[in-house]
């Protein structure tokens, strides 16, 4: 027996116990998470930070098609030096963020689930202006997609009570 028979064996024996535990993909046709897809409509963004933030999720979940649900966020960033030369120039850059988010049901109102979610990007300050510059945007974009992710998996977490 040649050593890729005995991988492609060793692989199907390794996923055997993934289908008799009930694995489903989220997004499967009858996947738990099949509900949400185009189901929220996120609050308007305000800035490019809240674009990003909006892009991402809409990229997870797709574009709102008859929404069920309304998210509402409020974003706080801020920012922390890192890295101190001797001579009190700062290189290196924490990029932080915060998303408290509400997910209302427009049938009736009610809050179906609420949090906040939070993460850290960084980027360094060591080029000249406009690199500097753009590397800061990217890690503010960077830190929106992070954000996104983590309501999206919240989401699908809490998908089987969202009666949806």
């Amino acid at each position: 027996m040649s050593s890729s028979d005995r991988r492609k064996i060793l692989l199907g024996l390794a996923l055997l116990p993934l289908g008799a535990c009930g694995f489903a993909p989220a997004y499967g046709t009858h996947g738990v998470a099949s509900g949400l897809r185009g189901r929220i409509r996120a609050a308007d963004p305000t800035d490019h930070n809240t674009f990003q933030f909006v892009k991402q999720f809409e990229s997870r979940l797709g574009r709102p098609q008859a929404p069920v649900f309304d998210l509402g966020y409020t974003l706080q960033t801020s920012e922390k030096g890192l890295a101190i030369t001797t001579d009190q120039q700062t290189t290196r850059y924490n990029v932080i963020g915060r998303l408290d988010f509400t997910l209302t049901d427009r049938r009736d109102g009610t809050v179906a689930l609420h949090g906040s979610v939070n993460s850290f990007t960084g980027y360094s300050a060591t080029g000249t202006t406009v690199s500097t510059r753009t590397a800061e945007q990217d890690a503010y974009d960077r830190l929106m997609v992070i954000l996104a992710d983590k309501i999206v998996t919240r989401l699908i977490g809490a998908a089987v009570s969202l009666a949806i």
